[in-house]
């Protein structure tokens, strides 16, 4: 059996796309959608929340397709690929120039499909310098209030898959990192409105989240969260509330991002920072099966 593509950690051999294309010929009315969703059930392809992995499943079969090993029915709708970016936003601006225990209560809400993530969104767009980036995969969007008023934003999203630092800090094999990558969480975004001043917050919130971020992933995606990590531009910011919220600096990447073609640096090395949810994270995180 030869192996002519592997996907997301799946060996695809000769004989499952032998096995596809039988599949397809047997429902020439089907969809491509109708195509996946029936393969992956087949396959019993799922998701630790037990939701069937249909998206995953059509980019192989879009994947075979490109590569002439299959044919599929034509597509029956086009989505455009670009999408409109979050709408502004308008909260009070006011300055907020207070002691922590001044400033009222602090809330932070788990927003991700609820009314309010349009907000957190916005905030991100506008005031984060980064810009907003649609996440992709398993991600929790948060937004922190204090008296009602929004004072900061998170969004945590599944980790990257590779990232030498982290993975030496885990002391991780390869099996094992195939197998436990999702029970990390990454901090893509973390924001303090600009005309917040409030002494120690961003210590006390990142302090918070971790209290509650496993709870919550799990509620959602059906499996607890055991260590989080995040990026901090060494050329902008000293990582000082990382630090003073018993973060560990885990080492520098290697500047050369998610895509590069070549070995070549072409970005701004980043910090890499950790933080373990649990005592015996290298042990859970660490096993192969």
């Amino acid at each position: 059996m030869q192996i002519l593509l592997r996907y997301r950690g799946r060996d695809i051999t000769t004989d499952k796309v032998e096995a596809i294309r039988a599949f397809i010929a047997q429902r020439p009315e089907a969809s491509r959608r109708a195509l996946s969703i029936e393969l992956s059930r087949s396959w019993d392809w799922r998701q630790p929340n037990g939701t069937l992995c249909d998206a995953l499943c059509r980019g192989l079969l879009l994947a075979l397709a490109r590569g002439g090993q299959i044919e599929l029915p034509p597509a029956r709708l086009v989505i455009p690929r670009t999408r409109r970016p979050p709408a502004p936003v308008e909260v009070d601006t006011t300055p907020l120039l207070a002691p922590l225990s001044e400033i009222g209560p602090v809330e932070i809400r788990q927003v991700r499909r609820t009314r309010e993530e349009g907000l957190v969104d916005g905030l991100i767009a506008q005031h984060h310098y980064l810009g907003f980036a649609r996440p992709v995969g398993e991600h929790l969007k948060y937004l922190v209030t204090a008296a009602s008023r929004p004072i900061a934003c998170f969004l945590w999203t599944s980790a990257p898959r590779h990232l030498g630092p982290r993975d030496r800090y885990l002391e991780w094999s390869a099996a094992a990192r195939k197998a436990n990558v999702r029970l990390l969480a990454y901090q893509s975004r973390f924001l303090i409105l600009p005309w917040v001043r409030v002494p120690h917050l961003a210590s006390h919130l990142l302090g918070r989240m971790s209290a509650r971020l496993s709870v919550d992933w799990e509620q959602v995606y059906a499996h607890p969260i055991y260590f989080t990590e995040t990026f901090v531009d060494a050329a902008r910011y000293r990582g000082t509330c990382y630090r003073a919220a018993n973060w560990i600096e885990l080492g520098l990447t290697k500047g050369r991002g998610n895509n590069c073609p070549t070995r070549a640096p072409n970005r701004s090395l980043k910090q890499v920072w950790g933080y373990p949810l649990v005592r015996n994270f290298r042990r859970l995180l660490g096993r192969e099966a």
